[in-house]
């Protein structure tokens, strides 16, 4: 499980990288901040589901239920 959180915060982080958005500006976009960011990129705290997916929708990536 934690192993899934960082890779998709390590997805995050790549896209957002390379749409040349900072961390401060990907924060701003969906309405929380860049401290929340920094967790979600690095697997860390505890952000919502619901943040992590407007992160990820934000810098182009869809998230999906993993199949049992």
């Amino acid at each position: 499980m934690m192993d899934d959180v960082q890779a998709i915060g390590a997805s995050i982080r790549r896209a957002r990288k390379e749409a040349g958005v900072t961390q401060t500006t990907l924060a701003d976009l969906i309405g929380t901040s860049s401290r929340t960011i920094h967790a979600i990129e690095t697997g860390t705290g505890n952000p919502s589901l619901g943040t992590v997916a407007a992160a990820a929708n934000a810098v182009g990536l869809h998230l999906r239920a993993a199949d049992d």
